[in-house]
C-alpha cells in the first residue's frame, strides 16, 4: 500500500497476524495524539485486531480520526473506498451537513463524534463497520435526509429545467468573471482538483459542452 499523505499517515502499531473471529482495524490519523488515543483504546479489546502500516490494506475496517474535512482528508477517503477490502468509517470532532454529505460519497459507512469515541464506541463502531454495516448518529443522519431531499426538489425547477447548487453557481459564476481554475480554487478554498470536477459534474449532467456553454445556460435560465 502506499504511504498515506504524510500530515494522515497510517499506523497501529506493530502488524500482527490476524486472529480467527477477530475483526482486523487499521488506523490513520494526522494528529499522532490522536492516533495513539484511539489505539490504545482498541489495543486491549480480544475482538480487534489492529494492523500496522505495512498490512493496513487487509483491514476490514479503517478508521479515519480527524478534527475536520479537508480536501487532503477527502483524497484518503477516496483512496480508501478504492480498496474492495475495507470499509471506511470516520472519527471526527466537527463534521456540519455539506461536510457530511461529501464524506459518504467518499464512501465512508459510518461516522462517530470524537466527544463521544469511547472504548465501547469505537469498538461498536469497528465492529459494525467489519460487519458490513453502517452507523451514523440520529441528528447527522436526520441532517443528511433533510440536506438529500432538498437537493431532490431543486433538482428541477418549475419551468422543467435543471438547477444548480450553491456551490455550483457559485463556481460558475467566478467562470463568467473570467477566473480561472486556481483563481476559483482560492476564492472558494476548495482544491484545483475539486474546481473541476464540480464544472465538469455541470456539464456532464445538462449535457453541455465546456464551461462557456454552461456559463451562457446559466445565464439564459437565470441560474447565476
Amino acid at each position: 500500500m502506499s504511504r498515506a499523505p504524510a500530515h494522515v499517515r497510517s499506523t497501529a502499531g506493530t502488524s500482527r497476524s490476524d486472529r480467527p473471529g477477530r475483526a482486523t482495524v487499521a488506523v490513520y490519523a494526522a494528529d499522532p495524539v490522536l492516533r495513539v488515543g484511539v489505539v490504545q483504546q482498541l489495543r486491549s479489546r480480544p475482538e480487534v485486531d489492529l494492523l500496522g502500516e505495512a498490512d493496513a490494506e487487509r483491514a476490514q475496517a479503517s478508521l479515519v480520526v480527524v478534527d475536520s474535512v479537508d480536501d487532503d482528508v477527502a483524497a484518503l477517503l477516496h483512496r480508501l473506498r478504492h480498496n474492495t477490502t475495507t470499509r471506511t468509517g470516520l472519527v471526527v470532532g466537527t463534521l456540519g451537513t455539506g461536510a457530511l454529505q461529501r464524506v459518504i460519497e467518499c464512501g465512508v459507512v459510518a461516522v462517530l463524534r470524537r466527544t463521544e469515541a469511547d472504548q465501547d464506541r469505537l469498538l461498536h463502531l469497528v465492529l459494525a463497520i467489519a460487519n458490513g454495516e453502517g452507523v451514523l448518529p440520529g441528528d447527522l443522519l436526520g441532517k443528511l435526509l433533510t440536506h438529500v431531499g432538498g437537493l431532490q426538489r431543486s433538482a428541477i425547477d418549475p419551468r422543467g429545467l435543471s438547477t444548480l447548487t450553491t456551490r455550483e453557481a457559485d463556481m460558475l459564476r467566478l467562470v463568467s468573471e473570467g477566473l480561472d481554475t486556481a483563481e476559483i480554487a482560492r476564492k472558494t478554498a476548495y482544491s484545483e482538483r475539486t474546481v473541476k470536477n464540480v464544472l465538469h459534474e455541470i456539464n456532464t449532467r445538462l449535457q453541455l459542452r465546456n464551461r462557456a456553454h454552461a456559463v451562457g445556460y446559466a445565464l439564459r435560465n437565470g441560474l447565476i
